[in-house]
């Protein structure tokens, strides 16, 4: 993830949000090589099943390794085993 400083992410937020919009990658601000924040693409449709951290970390890409590794888990196995819902 890429991660620069709050006095750069104040500076460039637009282009950060639109750059965060079209590649789908999360981008990390923080101070001292430290991440206090992170901006990541807003889902257009929520799953009202699942938790808010749930929705994070689906819409965030933390799935996205499933793609690469498709012969070990699907992202169908992964979120019937660790999706909370309700």
């Amino acid at each position: 993830m890429e991660v620069i400083s709050t006095t750069e992410a104040r500076k460039r937020l637009g282009r950060l949000i639109e750059a965060v919009d079209r590649n789908r990658r999360a981008i990390g601000i923080g101070r001292r090589d430290k991440i206090e924040a992170i901006i990541i693409k807003y889902p257009a449709h929520l799953n009202p099943l699942l938790d808010p951290w749930t929705q994070f970390a689906a819409n965030g890409g933390s799935f996205d390794f499933l793609t690469d590794e498709p012969e070990l888990y699907s992202a169908k196995d992964v979120k019937r085993r660790y999706a909370k819902t309700g």
